[in-house]
């Protein structure tokens, strides 16, 4: 492990990950290590476990019982390390034929092991080297070791768990399940119940005394979420709680002696659980927390109140979690991901450091804050085809590329030379496209964009550019319809808002169906067609027997269909009421108020006169606008009322 790095969450709790820092090439040149001497950063970095990577990713990783030694397994090529933490380093390293799936300690430290591979084999191991191998019938998914009866037991993709009897060196009658295939398997240490996970989302237990199921139940439908299968099982130290994890993320902790979960906890990445761990605060205060990991976040929570405690997400550059290791009565986590370093964080607030490493709690304090960055800066990666177009693909096989994966590593500067060689106007084109785009932008602050209202929800969507759009209006936070969360609102008809529904009604009490008829009976009036030929005639004919057919069948003229009723025509009263129609007003109030009311309503100048007349002056609205458009004086029009 390279340089600590310290991070906060954002719940307040602290979590140090000691596994950062710069990734040195192996095939690095020596002058090129020397120069690192030079580097602060590297100069201060902290080494955990030497050498505690893969060349390619890790798979699995587990602690020996003991706690002194740490096993992991990797693949390009299928590989096991075993590191011994009384010095820190790796202790030796063994190459396997095939993929490992899953691996088991059977002793306490690191004397025997078996290792379950993809090529349906059990390996076993001793300190001296590779022991045995033996052939299961299918392929298995899962391992689970008995240490009171010294049984094997190997679930995969078949009903039946296969049990290896190691004291007698030959297999045992399988345990028959009712699922199709088993994911995962785990023994209560407490009691030793053996638990299976199955691809229907059934949980069964058996003794392996009796070699007898001892019940079945649907853990996905009774977590809610049927039909999903389970992927990982864990039981608690005690014995009465198990955990178990679904292809959907969620996790649901169960009690033993009921068939409904305590507490349910859905991760919200839709992906499936892959590790599920225990952890009992080692303080004394008795909490008990879940260590949940799925292939994108590490999550620990309460396991009484399902309150999080805090997240863990290893970033872009550790790749997907593969399995994750919670050392015992400690706040120490490493999880096994496709990126070439073991990941290791340290939560304070879960347990103090192990013994071994105990010098991580004076450290952390010092801590510099960092992202996690691969140390490939003098190099960039380059695939065959480019090779190809810098005109490069003659130094394939020499010192100069460095083959990775499905490409090379080239050296920055040969990559520049090479491409300022093979497009010479490369700059003159980026130039170009930046005038261009800064163009683009300042046209769009000048000419409004016009936008493509989508088909389904189109009224919300105009009212959503009608308010970012105003100048008034304050800048929505989050655009509705440039976010990918909320686009199947505006692609999926299931979706459609529902005007005249009741439960749209129900959710905005104060919207009137009937003010658009009111308005439009108020400001407009009905066109009578009196132009009709006779072909018109025929369909007022075709019309009214429609009208009478639906009548003697129970239907007014409301509801008669659309095909049968002609369309009507209305228009505006006058330009003040379809000015009233647009702002969705009504006049009702207006039109009965007096001539005094009105003339003080609108605060028209007034005065008396010898006699007692009066005299009310008073511009006319259609006067004042048709000077206003012409442009041109005149005077206001008086108008005498006499009394």
């Amino acid at each position: 492990m390279a340089t600590t790095l310290k991070l906060q969450n954002s719940d307040g709790v602290k979590v140090y990950s000691v596994a950062g820092g710069k990734i040195i090439p192996s095939w690095l040149s020596e002058s090129k290590k020397k120069q690192l001497r030079k580097d602060e950063e590297y100069r201060k970095r902290i080494e955990l476990i030497q050498d505690f990577e893969f060349p390619s990713a890790c798979q699995r990783i587990k602690i020996t019982p003991d706690g002194q030694y740490i096993f992991a397994t990797g693949y390009h090529a299928p590989r096991v390390r075993v590191y011994d933490l009384s010095q820190l380093s790796m202790k030796f390293e063994r190459y396997l034929d095939a993929e490992i799936v899953d691996f088991q300690i059977l002793s306490d430290d690191y004397a025997k092991a078996v290792f379950l591979c993809a090529d349906r084999t059990l390996h076993f191991h001793a300190k001296f080297g590779a022991y045995y191998q033996v052939r299961v019938p299918r392929f298995g998914r899962d391992l689970a070791y008995s240490k009171t009866s010294a049984e094997l037991l190997v679930s995969g993709s078949a009903p039946e768990v296969y049990r290896l009897d190691l004291a007698e060196g030959r297999f045992m009658s399988p345990l028959q399940t009712r699922s199709q295939a088993v994911n995962a398997c785990g023994i209560a240490p407490a009691h030793g119940l053996f638990a299976c996970a199955g691809d229907d989302g059934g949980l069964e237990c058996f003794d392996l005394r009796q070699r007898e199921s001892l019940g079945w139940m649907n853990a996905a439908a009774a977590a809610g979420v049927s039909g999903q299968e389970l992927t990982s099982l864990r039981f608690d130290d005690n014995g009465l709680q198990m955990a178990v994890g679904t292809s959907g993320g969620v996790v649901a902790v169960f009690d033993l002696r009921s068939s409904k979960p305590l507490i349910t906890k859905d991760h919200m990445y839709d992906s499936a659980i892959v590790d599920i761990k225990f952890q009992t605060d080692p303080f004394g205060s008795g909490q008990r927390h879940v260590v949940s990991s799925d292939r994108h976040i590490i999550k620990i929570w309460d396991a009484d109140t399902g309150e999080a405690h805090t997240n863990i997400e290893p970033g872009e550059s550790a790749g997907e979690i593969n399995d994750v290791a919670l050392w015992p009565d400690s706040g120490l986590l490493m999880a096994a991901c496709d990126s070439a370093r073991i990941q290791a964080y340290f939560v304070p607030s879960l347990g103090p450091a192990p013994t071994w490493c105990n010098f991580l709690e004076n450290l952390t304090e010092e801590m510099e804050e960092n992202t996690n960055v691969s140390m490939y800066d003098d190099y960039r990666f380059v695939t065959k085809s480019e090779l190809e177009k810098l005109g490069l693909s003659n130094l394939v096989g020499t010192k100069m590329l460095r083959a990775y994966m499905h490409g090379f590593f080239l050296d920055n500067r040969l990559y520049n030379k090479a491409k300022a060689i093979s497009d010479p106007f490369a700059y003159e084109t980026y130039r170009k496209k930046k005038i261009e785009e800064k163009l683009e932008d300042e046209r769009r602050s000048r000419i409004g964009e016009r936008r493509k209202l989508p088909k389904v929800n189109a009224a919300t969507a105009a009212k959503l550019i009608l308010e970012s759009e105003s100048k008034g209006a304050k800048k929505l936070e989050v655009n509705l319809l440039d976010d990918n969360r909320f686009s199947a609102m505006f692609q999926d008809p299931e979706f459609a808002i529902d005007f005249q529904s009741e439960d749209y009604r129900q959710l905005h009490p104060n919207t009137d169906p009937a003010k658009d008829k009111r308005l439009l009976a108020e400001h407009f009036d009905e066109l009578d067609d009196d132009d009709g030929d006779d072909g018109d005639e025929r369909d007022d004919d075709d019309a009214s027997e429609s009208e009478q057919d639906a009548a003697e069948d129970g239907f007014d003229g409301v509801n008669v269909p659309a095909a049968t009723a002609r369309p009507k025509m209305y228009v505006a009263k006058d330009a003040k009421s379809a000015k009233a129609f647009k702002q969705g007003a009504s006049l009702e109030s207006e039109r009965t108020m007096s001539l005094a009311e009105r003339a003080k309503r609108a605060g028209a100048p007034s005065r008396r006169l010898v006699g007692g007349d009066k005299e009310v002056s008073f511009t006319p609205r259609t006067f004042a606008e048709k000077k206003k458009k012409r442009g041109g004086g005149g005077k206001p029009s008086r108008g005498r009322k006499r009394r």
